[in-house]
């Protein structure tokens, strides 16, 4: 059993995470961090990273401590980095606030960080203890975890079905497969990513905005950063007139065609090319994640046809399927949710564990781990 102690850190650490949500749509590329400072076991001071470039959490919380920092326990969802980047180090800055001991929920997968912010508290006589509710601190950042562990972006792939499991109808109409209160939690899920990302299938087919398209007093900041939207197009037939051109944000399209006078034709401040080689017949979806990730990319959102989503699938690229199932039935000249041709028997079936069941509006929205 758990001493008293013991039941305080994860109380005040629950806390941190609390904190740390809030910036669930604006630190990209940075991870989500929140931060409590307390005394006694009471909280002095709490805060929360809010943006690339702004303070880190540790910073907030000692400011909202106003003094009361010194001999407290201060409460970190990551291990404080150590490194100068944008801002000072924040191992330093709790050093130099005269905080005792300090309660980590993971360390930093960051190379730079790595457990060397640890260190440096201790070296400084600091009480660390690693590992409070680590599981839950790792579910606030899959992405930047990913891409820092294996230089690859995290992979969220949502869809939209019936209750047979049909995505459109044959002629490929699919507004609305289902209802308002669904639209908007997938709008929640674009907010929250670095990248949405579609075929060109779906851009002719749809011809989509795929922006962020919510109230934004929703939100915890004023502001939400538009992802960069990104469309996978080998042979470059996304016209130019389409409506995502013409949206707030940058657009990156990744193609396997060269065409000096198709890519002049876009403002280049607004549009962006990346040339791939092709690999059996289209891009190679490989280096497409690669080259994102360099981009600081921590997560993507996908939201394409079939034929795009199976391709991920199957190549074991997808880390997450979302799927919000209306309670309707299609039909059997509909179309599927992946195509996926090669599987002929039942021993060659993709498996996926659910993460999450829970009813949206008048739809279910299934979780499943991928990958």
């Amino acid at each position: 059993m758990s001493d008293l102690s013991d039941i305080d850190d994860f109380r005040l650490m629950a806390r941190a995470i609390q904190l740390a949500k809030k910036g669930l749509y604006s630190t990209h590329p940075n991870p989500r961090v929140g931060c409590v400072i307390a005394r006694n076991n009471e909280i002095v001071g709490e805060g929360w990273h809010q943006k690339s470039g702004q303070a880190h959490a540790e910073i907030n919380a000692l400011n909202d401590a106003a003094g009361q920092a010194k001999n407290s326990v201060a409460y970190v969802t990551l291990e404080p980095c150590c490194h100068f980047g944008k801002t000072p180090p924040c191992a330093d800055a709790l050093i130099n606030a005269g905080v005792s001991r300090v309660v980590v929920a993971m360390q930093d997968p960051n190379p730079l960080v790595a457990g060397k912010g640890i260190a440096r508290l201790r070296d400084a006589g600091i009480e660390v203890i690693d590992g409070v509710l680590d599981q839950e601190a790792k579910l606030l950042n899959p992405g930047f975890i990913k891409r820092m562990s294996t230089g690859l972006p995290y992979v969220r792939c949502k869809l939209a079905m019936g209750l047979d499991g049909r995505t459109a109808m044959a002629s490929g109409e699919s507004k609305w497969i289902t209802g308002d209160q669904a639209r908007r939690d997938v709008h929640c899920l674009r907010a929250q990513s670095s990248v949405v990302m579609t075929g060109i299938g779906t851009v002719l087919a749809d011809d989509p905005f795929m922006t962020v398209r919510i109230e934004k007093d929703y939100f915890i900041l004023n502001e939400v950063p538009e992802p960069l939207r990104v469309i996978l197009d080998s042979s470059l037939r996304t016209p130019i007139d389409a409506k995502i051109f013409n949206q707030p944000g940058k657009v990156i399209i990744f193609t396997s065609t060269e065409n000096n006078d198709y890519f002049d034709s876009f403002d280049v401040k607004k549009v962006s090319f990346c040339v791939l080689p092709e690999i059996d017949g289209g891009l190679d979806l490989q280096a497409v994640l690669i080259h994102l990730a360099k981009l600081e990319v921590n997560e993507i959102l996908l939201e394409a046809g079939a034929t795009l989503c199976g391709s991920m699938l199957k190549m074991g690229l997808l880390d997450e399927i979302v799927i919000y199932m209306a309670p309707h039935v299609m039909g059997a000249n509909a179309r599927g949710l992946f195509n996926l041709p090669a599987i002929d028997k039942m021993s060659d079936r993709i498996k996926l564990k659910y993460q999450d069941v829970r009813q949206v509006g008048d739809d279910l929205k299934i979780t499943l781990q991928a990958g």
